[in-house]
């Protein structure tokens, strides 16, 4: 028997979403002392499976599309443009960052399920003008007043970077949620003043508020002496901000 166990949870205006660990739940005969009646107590193990639970009261999520499990309450489902634009050059935006061009907007009032998935989350908000860069391929959910659209770079050397040339951006007041490759608790978060910069490995780096400023290149000049520092490109990037690293995770193609 599998049973969800609420982990967390974010609230925002009219929506709140909630982090569930699915758990194989077991039961374990318990013996008391020789007078008394045995009894049964419940074991939980994770199963390091996660799903996503939106609670709407009129309000909007817009989800990357092919996540949704199901939903149910006075809602309605459309598709919506993620950056404007005509068509192809969406398309063509969609394809470089690792985004779809085009978003699931549900809005009303009921809950919505995601598909059960072994990734990780991080929820967040955002007030006022804020603005962050995320990381290719980790945008997952937005609340409805967010604006997700496509940041390109201004440095050429991007188009050759492990995160490519351009890269999902948000815009915007609300609550939005993102796949990280570890768990939340392993985020370390780097305040940046002005001023100074932060040079990382771009597979460690899961996003940046857009008020920073990056080069993407090699970590020193000149072709001799990037031979022998033995690192690839790098990003880096000039305060004031944020920076949200994952130092932990190990690329799948590594050797570690």
């Amino acid at each position: 028997m599998s049973y969800r166990v609420k982990l967390s949870e974010e609230s925002s205006g009219g929506l709140k979403a909630e982090l569930y660990a699915i758990c194989k739940v077991t039961s374990q005969l318990v013996q008391g002392s020789a007078s008394a009646e045995p009894s049964f107590r419940e074991i939980y193990s994770d199963t390091g499976t996660r799903q996503v639970r939106f609670e709407l009261q009129n309000d909007s999520v817009i989800l990357e599309p092919g996540i949704l499990s199901y939903a149910h309450g006075a809602l309605t489902f459309e598709v919506v443009q993620q950056q404007q634009g005509n068509f192809l050059q969406r398309a063509a935006r969609g394809a470089g960052s690792g985004e779809s061009a085009f978003g699931t907007r549900i809005s009303g009032t009921g809950e919505v399920w995601t598909e059960p998935t072994r990734k990780h989350f991080i929820f967040g908000t955002m007030e006022g003008h804020d603005s962050m860069l995320i990381d290719d391929k980790a945008y997952y959910a937005a609340q409805g007043t967010r604006k997700l659209s496509t940041h390109q770079h201004s440095k050429v050397q991007g188009a050759v970077s492990g995160n490519g040339l351009m890269q999902p951006r948000l815009d915007g007041t609300g609550l939005f949620v993102i796949e990280c490759p570890v768990s939340v608790h392993e985020v370390e978060v780097l305040d940046v003043p002005a001023g100074h910069t932060v040079t990382v490995d771009g597979d460690m780096m899961l996003m940046y508020t857009a008020t920073m400023n990056p080069r993407l290149g090699p970590l020193v000049r000149g072709l001799r002496n990037a031979a022998r520092s033995g690192e690839g490109l790098v990003y880096t990037l000039q305060g004031p901000g944020q920076v949200f690293l994952t130092p932990t995770y190990v690329p799948g193609n590594s050797l570690a």
